[in-house]
């Protein structure tokens, strides 16, 4: 079709498509939806190949969080049954990252919940990272805190600290429906805080949050704006005890127009398929990697992912292999100017980065659908099948350590 013809030459020239354009991706039909795939996966293999990069999260922080995101298990007032605990200390946290490297990680995402953290949070955290790298040679560090005061992000670039995560999440237009503590502005400030500091800044969205396509078109063209050198796309699993409970709006399809209205805006940025891959695309996760070029490996914040071998297993099935600690995510074009502004700040780091912020929680899919002998009732694929999903809360009840 000529909309994906075209939208594949911007794509391999870098060309910012239209509007208009972005938002007939996500109005493509079912039958059009394998050559959206494909066309996606033109740009990506343009840019990045068949290499698909593998992210950690270690939670260093979990719950009582005093925001109130919407979307957040750890929110203010949250009545979510999760793992709650205070800071690990560096050597736990460089533990629990040494498990995801060992799995093949070349990321490891540091999160903490909070507002934001305190100069005495920052310099934990550099501990927490020179641990890691003392254990781990050669793997990147990414951190989500929160919002960022003045001269942080400089003192955990210092630390030894690759990126920054803070995720735009939505549109400007509907980001007061989701949080009154504090505003987009506040967000988008944080995210150039990370820029201006030499760190690789990381910045996504959460889609299912019952907004509507000209919301996703708008939060993409933001990022695209605020040059994130990585873009994680995650999909709401509506938690009990939040107030988005019962936002159940995807579908498998839903999410790949998404994830290739992204990769068309944002070509040659790290595309990573964050929190709730597992529950919404499921079967269809193979597919997702023909759009997108990183992923997270093993568990959420507070919430069971697919087991890590599972994850190496659809990666080495789908004809694509995992990228070694020796080659740049980035291409040369993005690594080069994110290498100079490193210089120049005091950080030689290249750049992809973390996803999944302070609420971007994934959770695991899975179970069976009706059981008992009955037909199921016929649905179209724009219905959500909730009867599929078994969110697991990971670690809930148990001594499990975070991330295990």
């Amino acid at each position: 079709m000529d909309l994906l013809n075209t939208l594949v030459e911007k794509g391999l020239r870098r060309e910012l498509p239209t509007r208009e354009e972005a938002l007939a991706v996500l109005a493509t039909s079912d039958d059009e939806l394998l050559e959206v795939v494909a066309a996606a996966g033109k740009v990506r293999r343009q840019w990045f190949g068949r290499r698909v990069k593998l992210n950690y999260l270690v939670n260093l922080k979990s719950g009582l969080c005093p925001e109130d995101c919407s979307y957040c298990s750890q929110r203010l007032g949250s009545k979510a049954e999760i793992l709650k605990y205070t800071w690990l200390k560096p050597d736990e946290a460089s533990q629990a990252a040494a498990a995801g490297v060992a799995g093949g990680a070349k990321r490891v995402c540091l999160v903490a919940s909070g507002r934001g953290p305190t100069d005495r949070d920052v310099e934990r955290v550099g501990k927490t990272i020179e641990a890691i790298k003392e254990q781990n040679e050669g793997v990147e560090v990414c951190a989500c805190l929160g919002l960022l005061s003045d001269g942080q992000a400089e003192r955990l670039r210092e630390a030894g600290a690759d990126a920054y995560n803070h995720n735009l999440n939505t549109s400007e237009a509907t980001y007061g429906d989701i949080t009154k503590t504090h505003t987009y502005a506040d967000r988008v400030d944080t995210v150039q805080k990370a820029h201006a500091a030499g760190l690789s800044a990381c910045s996504g969205l959460i889609a299912g949050m019952g907004e509507s396509d000209e919301d996703l078109v708008d939060v993409v063209y933001a990022l695209r704006e605020l040059d994130s050198d990585s873009v994680p796309v995650n999909f709401l699993i509506p938690f009990e005890g939040t107030p988005l409970a019962k936002e159940w709006n995807l579908t498998p399809q839903r999410c790949l127009r998404i994830l290739a209205m992204v990769r068309f805006v944002c070509p040659d940025v790290e595309v990573r398929i964050a929190g709730g891959r597992e529950v919404h695309l499921r079967s269809m996760q193979p597919l997702a990697l023909h759009i997108a070029n990183s992923i997270f490996l093993g568990d959420y914040l507070t919430s069971e992912g697919q087991a890590g071998q599972a994850d190496l297993d659809m990666i080495a099935d789908a004809g694509f292999e995992v990228e070694g600690a020796g080659t740049t995510t980035l291409p040369k074009h993005r690594a080069d100017v994110l290498a100079a502004a490193g210089a120049a700040g005091g950080c030689g780091s290249e750049a992809s980065a973390e996803g999944s912020g302070c609420g971007s929680h994934a959770e695991e899919g899975g179970g069976c659908g009706p059981c008992g002998g009955h037909a199921a009732p016929v649905r179209t694929s724009d219905e959500a099948r909730t009867d599929l999903v078994a969110v697991r809360r990971r670690g809930a009840g148990t001594d499990l350590a975070p991330n295990a």
